[in-house]
Order: structure tokens, then C-alpha cells, then sequence
């Protein structure tokens, strides 16, 4: 809360007859509380996310990393293994319960971000809550029952969470121009191409086919029951396509492509390092803290 300061500074007057005389003057002045930093933990700190987002954390205004938390590397100065200059004096830890009941006891604002599995989301969420903190997480393929279920925890208990399918911000305006042009075009393809074999189709293409099958349109009426494999996988029923291509060497990458009579509309997100992450993850931080409730999607504060 503000305070008002109020200081009286007397002055003086000399009249015509040598009198003196004194008028107060009064000055008011608001003192501001200081700005305490948002304490962030990032839980699943050894991935190659969590120590972009340690560096990404320690180098914003307003917030300071507070814990590190995974499996890997327990012991290790966080900052020497992120390959800063200085040591952060913060250990791994491998204890989620042991580093928020330390931090809690500063009362601060405080966000715990979740890097971690599908399986331990859940446990984890509640674990922040409990300790007075918000969550931010970023764990592709949770599934809907356990989205479903944080939704009704956190409004219970009046806590913010924010559940980011994608924190990268060029990824979710691949997907806004998708939506745009889906209403002027009756063919979609989506192609996404990476150096790895892994989970396919990925997390972004599985958003943008659930993006444009809510609109209700649809698409590749022309070979809709086609069920060749060289013509992709058919997400939903509403005929969009995905193609999946891996080689070593390419970036991970993901274009949509739109066509009708005379013309193809193409547009491509390219992710050459995970830093393209961290912009929408510092924004995530910064608005969980006035959340209190569940929101899915970092999309809602663009």
C-alpha cells in the first residue's frame, strides 16, 4: 500500500514595517512499496528448456530464480551447469516439496514453471498450490481428463495456473493466420519436418488440425476417405492432413498449406533453438501471478 508523506516547511516574510511573518508550506509526497521480484522455480531445470529458461529467468526484470528442480545433476550449482560465469548458489535439487516449503516461507509472489512429465503435472500443480504459488506448465500431451481436472482444482482454490501447449509466440501466429485463411479456402495440408525421430504428429500440428476442425468446415473433399499412406494421417474427421519429415540436419519446422482455384496460400514457422521459447515463457510468468483460475493457452494474453 502507498503511504502519503506530508512535510511542513515554515518561511519568512519582511513587511514595511520590519515585521516578520511566517506561512507554512506544505509538500505531500506518495511513497511507493518497493517492488518485490516474482521467485521463480523451474521444475525439470537440467532439460535443455530448463536451463534456457534459468538464464532467461536471471536475466528479466522483476523475478529472480529462486530453485531448481529435477533428477539429473542433483547437487550441481544450477548456474555452472547452464555455463554461467558466476555460481547462482542455487543446488538441483531433487525434493519439488523440500524447495517450495523454503520458499514459501518468504511470502513472496512466487510461480513454480513445470518442465517436467504428463504423468507428474497433476501432483505437481497441487503441490504449488498448497504453498501459495502459481504454476505455468509446459509439458506437451497432457492429456484432456488431467487438463479437465487442474481446471476444477485451481478454481476450487482460487490459484492460477497456466497451461502453455506452445510457449513459442511465432508458433501461435502460424496458428491465428491459419484460422484466418481456413475461411477462404477448401484444401489444407499440414507438413512439419524435424532432425529427430519422436512423437508425430507433434503437439503444434495436433493444435492447428484442432483449430481448424472447430470452425466447422471441411476439407480435401476430393479424396477425403483416401486412406494411402503417402497421402499422410488423417487428424479428425474433417480431412486435414499432416505430413511428417525427418532428417538429420533440418530444423523443426511446420508449414500449412492452403489452396483454391489458381492459387496456394503457404505459411511456415521455423524453430532453430529452444530460446524462441523464452519470450512467451516470461510473459507466462508474468500474467500467472494474476490468474486465479486455469487458462489453457498462452495465446489468451497476445
Amino acid at each position: 500500500m502507498a503511504a502519503l508523506r506530508i512535510q511542513i516547511h515554515p518561511t519568512t516574510h519582511k513587511t514595511h514595517s520590519h515585521q516578520k511573518t511566517y506561512t507554512p508550506l506544505i509538500s505531500c509526497s506518495i511513497q511507493q512499496p518497493p517492488q518485490t521480484n516474482i521467485k521463480v522455480v523451474i521444475n525439470g531445470a537440467a532439460k535443455e528448456i530448463g536451463m534456457a529458461a534459468v538464464l532467461a529467468v536471471t536475466k528479466s526484470r522483476g523475478m529472480e530464480l529462486a530453485g531448481a528442480v529435477d533428477s539429473h545433476l542433483v547437487g550441481q550449482d544450477i548456474g555452472k551447469v547452464c555455463g554461467m560465469e558466476e555460481a547462482l548458489e542455487i543446488p538441483i535439487i531433487n525434493d519439488l516439496t523440500m524447495v517450495l516449503g523454503s520458499i514459501s516461507q518468504s511470502k513472496a509472489t512466487s510461480v513454480v514453471v513445470d518442465f517436467t512429465d504428463p504423468s507428474t503435472v497433476y501432483d505437481n500443480v497441487k503441490q504449488a498450490t498448497a504453498f501459495g504459488m502459481n504454476s505455468v506448465v509446459y509439458v506437451p500431451r497432457i492429456k484432456p481428463e488431467t487438463i479437465a481436472a487442474l481446471s476444477g482444482f485451481c478454481e476450487k482454490a482460487s490459484m492460477g495456473c497456466l497451461v502453455a501447449p506452445t510457449l513459442s509466440i511465432g508458433s501461435i501466429l502460424l496458428q491465428q493466420a491459419a484460422i484466418s485463411a481456413s475461411f477462404h479456402y477448401n484444401n489444407v495440408e499440414i507438413v512439419e519436418s524435424k532432425a529427430n525421430t519422436g512423437a508425430f504428429p507433434s503437439q503444434d500440428s495436433v493444435q492447428i488440425a484442432n483449430n481448424l476442425s472447430n470452425l466447422g468446415q471441411l476439407y480435401n473433399r476430393d479424396d477425403l476417405e483416401t486412406d494411402l499412406p503417402a497421402r499422410g494421417q488423417r487428424l479428425g474427421e474433417d480431412g486435414i492432413r499432416v505430413h511428417s519429415l525427418v532428417l538429420p540436419g533440418l530444423v523443426s519446422s511446420t508449414s500449412v498449406h492452403f489452396s483454391g482455384p489458381g492459387e496456394v496460400y503457404s505459411i511456415k514457422h521455423d524453430i532453430t533453438s529452444v530460446e524462441c521459447l523464452m519470450p512467451g515463457l516470461i510473459l507466462a510468468i508474468r500474467k500467472v501471478v494474476r490468474l486465479k483460475n486455469l487458462v489453457y493457452g498462452l495465446e489468451k494474453f497476445l
